[in-house]
């Protein structure tokens, strides 16, 4: 908290000097300038306000009251446990760096036990532990103060986070709670109100570069980012459950840079799930915490964990994920995208866990269902207890545990077991494979939080790689079960630009093990070796040596080879994804037409004219596709989407003309061509400037077997007065007649027509006493359906000697 204390004062003074500033300089708000605050009189019940610190015990309950200074409503805040506990908005997205607001709002509080007057403050919170005070007042007891107060948000500002709440001067929650009636009291607010530069337009997040390059598999997508992949198997799919990194990026529109990632405003998990490890499907994001988030309680959704367990006879699927970095919850689901709920008010993993106490950070959940229906969470990591000798802080942190969860996989049994992992920083996780259990981890980068820069005892991890250990007991992790470093730090295989903090996860998948890690590698396309901090998805193969030790895994671009071709004979996503440039996804109402109506329905968005995307070893088969149709949205007319064959420039195998109404959604075909065997398809997107239309799904028709007549020959040879001669039996098995030409070495003759379900038999006299071996060809002919339909059969026969 003195942290807190330290910055907040920081904020207070700057403050001062802004409010001194901007009321020398009050003028008229401009025209151009508008509300933002939503429902400040109340009068909407609470709709847009939610209590700082609500998600916790240090939270403040809100509710209306008629006791307002205008109009018939205001709002009273009650059982306030810090004195930041005071009704709260988000205005994320709402303002601008460097542009000049007025705050105003009344409050006033009435307890006779409070003092005579007390200071009230409006303050900003820009994420972290970054905190402003916009403005104050001191009203005495009972009568409403006033806070009117101009500020500037300083250019340097990050806004990627902004909430504004009403508070009382910070002090210390124990200094707060042994004199509530001073520091803790009720009190009520009413108009509350943000005038200023009208909303900023919302920078487009579209990658524009081709982040995934054909013919490569990492990094996993090429149009969004995402962190901390957690790769979980059902039924046949690989799903993989990020933080959203995308949530925070916005680049300038003039240099194409982002500021850099802004972990406090991560309150998503992003999914995307694959049958081939190559071409994804794009779900969209999970909104997980947050006001309207599936649990409100909790802030933010990092680091995602994923099972699945028969709970009561039902399956169900549980998605873990760390609040910051001070605790962990749990959603739960019917299905591996979803719907989810919370099961529960409060966070799992939290500082009363039994067992937790003593380490920094309470996040990076990682679960195992082990096969005896025992399950496991894996939690923790962060600084070293200040309590262990320089050595030890280094290099054996004891900063992860290990809890047993309950049946109902929502609540833990027990105490927390320390994990001794060498050089311990974060992101634990567990994978069995036979009778072993792998732990696997982040190494940290040392410094005074883990006794200084040192080095490590020999074998052990160095900075930023993942170590692991091996261990019979998913509860027992002793140092002595360390057993090597499983990757080192992603900068080794990326370069520049792609250092930093690694997270990873192993799962198995028909019968081989994959690793999951991140890299910046998406970032270091758009922008270079400096990067911003957003990550992006791969996987590597993991193999094993004789003695079931792993071998380390190597980082690459090139990533794991397609598990199996691509059906193109249905209706998909058109999100499915191998590579693409200049595309970006969204949520559209209805249910998803591959993944059923509890899934989330997803379209391409933003296709512009250059803009494409592929899919990767389509198999068409040997009859290959007659047609292909597409579900989409014009925007605007002159559109058109090509199939091509091969690459973005490739040959044409189709022009769809996007015709139709502009905003509604129609299905439009396209014959085919050239389109058999296995090959990588593109679909390219050209018309006018703007954006053209969006996708929602893709499918192709099977072109028809082409026809054919069954029948079948047999071939011989025998001996006649002591010469070869060569014997070939036709059978038409048809229903209707055939005729037959029938060739051999040795001369040909015909049928001119064979009846439904009879023989033939031609003999070739060939006045030789040996012949050696050869073959007979019969050319069958028929009407089939009013179409002339022939074929050609051969049958061999052997040499054969008569004398």
């Amino acid at each position: 908290m003195e942290r807190r204390a330290r910055q907040r004062f920081a904020a207070m003074a700057a403050a001062g000097l802004l409010l001194v500033a901007g009321l020398a300089m009050a003028s008229p708000a401009s025209a151009a300038d508008e509300e933002l605050i939503t429902n400040g009189g109340f009068e909407a019940g609470t709709t847009g306000w939610f209590a700082n610190n609500g998600n916790s015990a240090d939270g403040a309950t809100l509710a209306l009251t008629s006791d307002a200074f205008a109009g018939a409503s205001a709002l009273r805040v009650s059982g306030r446990q810090t004195t930041g506990s005071g009704p709260m908005q988000d205005l994320s997205g709402k303002l601008t760096a460097g542009s000049t607001y007025t705050v105003k709002a009344r409050v006033k509080y009435d307890n006779p036990n409070s003092p005579a007057t007390k200071q009230f403050f409006v303050t900003m919170h820009y994420g972290g532990g970054t905190y402003t005070n916009l403005g104050s007042v001191t009203p005495q007891r009972g009568q409403w103060g006033y806070i009117n107060a101009t500020f500037t948000i300083p250019a340097s500002q990050s806004v990627a986070t902004t909430r504004i709440f009403i508070e009382t001067p910070w002090v210390a929650s124990a200094t707060a709670t042994a004199a509530p009636d001073t520091h803790l009291m009720d009190f009520t607010v009413d108009d509350v109100s943000l005038v200023g530069a009208p909303p900023p337009p919302p920078a487009s997040k579209t990658i524009e570069v081709v982040g995934k390059l054909p013919g490569e598999h990492n990094p996993l997508i090429g149009h969004k980012f995402g962190a901390d992949g957690f790769g979980f198997v059902d039924k046949g799919r690989v799903y993989m459950y990020m933080t959203n990194d995308t949530q925070g990026y916005a680049p300038n529109p003039l240099t194409g840079v982002s500021a850099s990632i802004n972990y406090g405003s991560i309150n998503q998990i992003t999914l995307i799930s694959s049958t081939d490890l190559v071409n994804w499907v794009d779900h969209g994001e999970i909104q997980v915490a947050g006001p309207t988030g599936v649990a409100p309680f909790t802030n933010n959704s990092w680091a995602p964990g994923m099972a699945k367990k028969m709970v009561n006879g039902k399956e169900k699927y549980f998605l873990y994920y760390a609040n910051g970095g001070g605790s962990s919850n749990v959603l739960t689901g019917d299905s591996p995208v979803g719907p989810w709920v919370s099961e529960r008010t409060s966070t799992l993993i939290n500082s009363s866990t039994p067992g937790a106490q003593g380490i920094s950070w309470l996040f990076d959940p990682a679960p195992l269902v082990d096969d005896d229906g025992k399950s496991y969470l894996y939690f923790g990591g962060g600084p070293a207890s200040t309590s262990f000798p320089a050595a030890e802080r280094f290099n054996n942190p004891k900063n992860i545990r290990v809890i047993e969860l309950g049946d109902d996989m929502v609540s833990t049994k027990g105490t927390a077991a320390v994990v001794d992992a060498p050089v311990a920083f974060e992101a634990a996780q567990v994978f069995k494979r036979g009778d072993k259990y792998y732990l696997s981890y982040s190494s940290h980068f040392g410094g005074n939080d883990f006794g200084g820069n040192q080095t490590a005892l020999p074998g052990y991890p160095g900075g930023g790689q993942i170590g692991y250990m091996m261990s019979d007991d998913p509860m027992s992790w002793p140092k002595e079960a360390y057993a090597g470093v499983l990757f080192p730090n992603q900068s080794q295989f990326f370069g520049a630009g792609t250092g930093g903090n690694n997270h990873q996860s192993v799962f198995e998948y028909e019968g081989k093990y994959y690793f999951t890690y991140h890299a910046p590698t998406l970032n270091k396309r758009i922008n270079g070796s400096t990067t911003q901090g957003y990550r992006s998805p791969h996987i590597d193969e993991l193999t094993f040596n004789a003695d079931g030790t792993a071998k380390q895994v190597v980082g690459t671009y090139q990533g794991v080879q397609q598990v199996r071709d691509f059906n193109p004979y249905r209706v998909f996503e058109a999100e499915t994804l191998g590579w693409s440039k200049g595309i970006a996804t969204a949520k559209l109402a209805g249910a998803s037409a591959e993944f059923g109506a509890t899934a989330p329905n997803m379209v391409l968005t933003d296709l512009d004219n250059g803009d494409w995307t592929a899919l990767s070893s389509v198999a068409f088969g040997e009859n290959g596709a007659s047609s292909v149709t597409v579900k989409v949205k014009p925007l605007q007319s002159g559109g058109q989407i090509q199939v091509r064959s091969g690459s973005e420039t490739g040959a044409v195998l189709a022009t769809i003309p996007v015709t139709g109404a502009a905003g509604q959604w129609t299905e439009l075909s396209a014959d085919l061509e050239g389109t058999t065997g296995t090959h990588d398809v593109f679909f390219t997107y050209s018309g006018p400037t703007g954006d053209l239309f969006e996708i929602d799904t893709y499918a192709f028709t099977a072109a028809p077997e082409a026809p054919s007549l069954d029948v079948s020959v047999v071939a011989g040879t025998r001996c006649v007065a002591g010469k070869a001669v060569v014997t070939v039996q036709a059978t038409n098995n048809e229903a209707v007649p055939v005729a037959l030409s029938v060739s051999s070495s040795y001369g040909t003759k015909t049928v001119a027509s064979l009846a439904a379900g009879k023989s033939s038999a031609q003999v070739f006299t060939t006045r030789l006493a040996s012949v050696p071996g050869g073959a007979a060809s019969v050319v069958a002919s028929a009407t089939v359906d009013g179409q002339p339909v022939s074929v050609t059969v051969d049958a061999s026969y052997a040499a054969h000697s008569c004398g």
